[in-house]
């Protein structure tokens, strides 16, 4: 599996040492393993990482101490790492470190954890270990703010697999038939997305036929594709480690006039949120921009859920685009060059159906790159 290299590691480090500075912390422990992915290359299911200002400690189990080891030397070796094999209660051997001789702890008082990712449970137990003699920091969203602006392997990487991703659609869009259930679409859509190059799918497929479109988390059922039905398709892949996900729906023979409305309207809402994207534009705005199609069109109280979330390591994570809540939402939370997320506007009818199109998205420079390019024309099969 190719691997961020050293250099981008080092300077995914670097801004969260910075991050540490301004916090006045010592060092931070990360526990979220996307967040432990992102700054080691570690993809295995057991770690805990210490960031200091001039190491990074890896705690691991015997399972993955060679493999960790074999990077050493390599260009994607993740700098300054050391490994601490963890025997027994990862917790204990981080109270360990964390309160070890002033040589061998992360140095200093105050040390940072993601208060996002840590139960009270075990910051409870890890405050009673340490005994007052290191203070626990919560911290929120230090590597995360690190992760919503993509770096070059970040986005050659999504382009490839946006790429992959539009290739399988093309595939679905000319497969489908009349009578296939939904389960057996999904099978279909999911062995494509593995025999096209993607680890796996990024979540579980999304068939949703006639009055099951108007779920927009349906999941596949044995109910078969009929005449008049809209199918909404919602799919996605990981590829080297990065998430995409793109949504289309198709008429099942001849749309009626109404479906033919509904689709023309989330289409238009789709593109007008599309022209929107550009730097220093509120995520707010883009949501806002296809809100208004809708509701110009008599549809916006069909669209329920925001119009579009960040991609990268998961498939949810910042930026969120969505509505403005005024009890929340204070700061515009402008875009910035290198954003990746989702444009999906929907509109949904209970009893009746539904309509969603979604596309993946860079921020560039300029203004907006699409990622995703199959046809979003409405398709009669």
């Amino acid at each position: 599996m190719p691997q961020a290299p050293t250099p981008i590691l080092s300077a995914r480090l670097d801004f969260v040492r910075r991050r540490l500075t301004e916090l006045q912390l010592e060092a931070i422990v990360v526990t979220a393993l996307p967040n432990i992915l992102y700054l080691t290359n570690f993809s295995g299911s057991s770690a805990i990482v210490v960031v200091t200002a001039e190491r990074v400690l890896f705690l691991t189990d015997s399972r993955y101490v060679s493999a960790v080891g074999a990077t050493r030397g390599t260009t994607y070796e993740c700098p300054r790492m050391e490994t601490i094999e963890v025997e027994g209660s990862y917790d204990a051997r981080l109270a360990e470190v964390l309160t070890g001789q002033p040589s061998d702890q992360p140095a200093g008082r105050r040390i940072g954890f993601e208060a996002d990712h840590l139960t009270v449970s075990r910051l409870t137990w890890l405050e009673r270990a340490v005994d007052g003699r290191i203070t626990l920091v919560p911290t929120t969203r230090v590597v995360e703010s690190a992760r919503v602006v993509k770096d070059g392997y970040e986005l050659t990487t999504l382009r490839t697999a946006g790429h992959l991703l539009s290739r399988v659609t093309r595939e679905i869009l000319r497969s489908i038939e009349a009578g296939q259930s939904e389960r057996d679409l999904a099978l279909d859509i999911d062995w494509r997305i593995r025999n096209t190059g993607f680890e796996r799918t990024a979540f579980e497929t999304i068939v949703a036929s006639g009055p099951n479109a108007a779920l927009p988390h349906a999941r596949p059922t044995q109910r078969t594709l009929s005449e008049g039905d809209l199918v909404v398709l919602d799919f996605g892949g990981v590829y080297d480690s990065y998430c995409v996900d793109l949504t289309r729906t198709v008429s099942i023979g001849e749309a009626s006039a109404r479906a033919r409305q509904v689709y023309a309207a989330v289409l238009k809402g789709h593109d007008q949120a599309l022209a929107a994207v550009r730097p220093g534009a509120s995520r707010f705005a883009i949501d806002d921009a296809a809100r208004t199609v809708l509701e110009q069109e008599g549809i916006g109280a069909a669209f329920g859920h925001g119009t579009g979330h960040g991609l990268g390591l998961e498939v949810h994570e910042d930026p969120r685009i969505t509505r403005r809540r005024s009890d929340v939402d204070s700061r515009d939370e402008e875009l910035v060059a290198g954003m990746v997320f989702t444009i999906e506007p929907g509109a949904y009818f209970p009893g009746w159906g539904g309509v969603r199109i979604e596309d993946d998205v860079v921020v560039t420079a300029e203004g907006v790159e699409l990622l995703t390019d199959a046809p979003t024309a409405l398709l009669e099969i």
